[in-house]
């Protein structure tokens, strides 16, 4: 199938685009990255008047004994649609360790029915992921990325991933960025305290260590400014982190935000950072640029796909607190800097990365899709 062919087209014809279920490990409220843009998908697709079921695929991530029900439901929530439904899309997002093992399950069971479905890789590193497993798994794993009607990755390290480490043929390759929805122009008062925000889950791999360290920096302690760390995770752990580092009453941590608290801590913000150690495309990062902060991160997976370095953004390297201190010292101190990222990462953000036309390239997709025949595999 050559799905490049139907993305190219000008034209999208939508009326005759089957409806479409998402398949989310811990669904739109607790699948953190994933479960937020398939919630902006719905939400955007309800608003156009169209239709996009959400199937959780494994439950909260802190309450593991759910996570076969859940796997359970959604083979008999595909099982139904293919008898009511059987045009319906299964749009089927997936990450490593777990994800993996519940989708090699969800994907052999669409390939005997039958089922249209598309695979969405959402991964801070597959490659290794995948290198750690047995043969068998890999030869499993590698079948069912070669077997989907498609495979939707989230910038170009990906796609090399999926074309020379899982043989997927890149014809049934599509990158499509994450996006978000645009929140408007933001109103901050000229002169307050700089506000920076962290958003994602706290842990290492996203850098929280670092970020209290930098926070924390002889250099930043001579400054004015607050910070909000907003995620799930140990949170209580960082906190005491803080508090040793005498950061508490600079640094707040709130736990996970929903959509509507995280856009309105945004809104408010000046510096977004995410000085993460590994990433697919980190959703915060588009997020910074909806909402026109200054955004410091890191070069690691499609990153340089969606930040200009010193044009729409500041890296740094990764694990590097002197050089994170010095990026965020620079936009606390110079509004001149952080009112020019802003400017410059909004305009990117909608040039390259608005709900529209990333609904547009969703359309392409599934009309696509649903245009193949649909065929079934034999049990073994």
């Amino acid at each position: 199938m050559r799905i490049k062919a139907f993305m190219d087209g000008d034209r999208i014809a939508t009326q005759n685009v089957a409806t479409v279920r998402h398949y989310v490990p811990g669904g739109c409220e607790n699948g953190g990255g994933i479960g937020r843009l398939v919630g902006y998908i719905t939400s955007t697709a309800k608003a156009a008047g169209r239709k996009h079921l959400v199937t959780d695929t494994r439950g909260p991530r802190w309450f593991v004994p759910t996570s076969l029900v859940r796997l359970l439901g959604s083979v008999l929530a595909m099982a139904m649609d293919r008898i009511v439904a059987p045009e319906r899309i299964h749009h089927i997002h997936i990450a490593g360790r777990g994800s993996t093992a519940r989708k090699l399950i969800l994907t052999k069971v669409a390939r005997v029915l039958g089922c249209h479905h598309i695979l969405h890789l959402h991964d801070y590193d597959y490659a290794s992921d995948f290198a750690a497993r047995s043969p068998r798994q890999q030869m499993l794993i590698r079948r069912m990325f070669q077997h989907a009607d498609c495979v939707v990755a989230l910038g170009q390290r990906d796609r090399t991933t999926l074309t020379t480490l899982l043989g997927v043929d890149e014809r049934r390759i599509v990158v499509v960025h994450n996006c978000v929805p645009d929140p408007g122009l933001r109103d901050v008062p000229a002169g307050g305290t700089p506000l920076i925000v962290f958003l994602g889950r706290l842990s290492e791999r996203k850098g929280v260590t670092e970020l209290l360290l930098a926070l924390s920096h002889p250099i930043m302690k001579v400054l004015q400014w607050r910070a909000v760390l907003a995620g799930d995770g140990p949170v209580e752990d960082y906190q005491r982190q803080a508090a040793a580092m005498a950061l508490s009453d600079l640094v707040e941590m709130p736990g996970w935000l929903d959509a509507d608290a995280a856009r309105a801590l945004c809104a408010s913000a000046d510096i977004l950072v995410l000085p993460s150690h590994a990433e697919g495309m980190a959703m915060a990062v588009i997020e910074g640029l909806s909402h026109g902060l200054a955004v410091v991160t890191t070069r690691v997976g499609a990153h340089e796909e969606a930040i200009s370095d010193g044009e729409t953004g500041l890296f740094v390297p990764v694990g590097d607190k002197d050089a994170l201190a010095a990026a965020l010292a620079k936009l606390v101190s110079d509004p001149e800097i952080r009112n020019r990222l802003s400017a410059k990462g909004r305009a990117h953000y909608l040039n390259h990365f608005s709900m529209k036309a990333y609904m547009r390239s969703l359309e392409k997709l599934y009309e696509a899709v649903s245009a193949q025949p649909q065929a079934t595999e034999s049990t073994p």
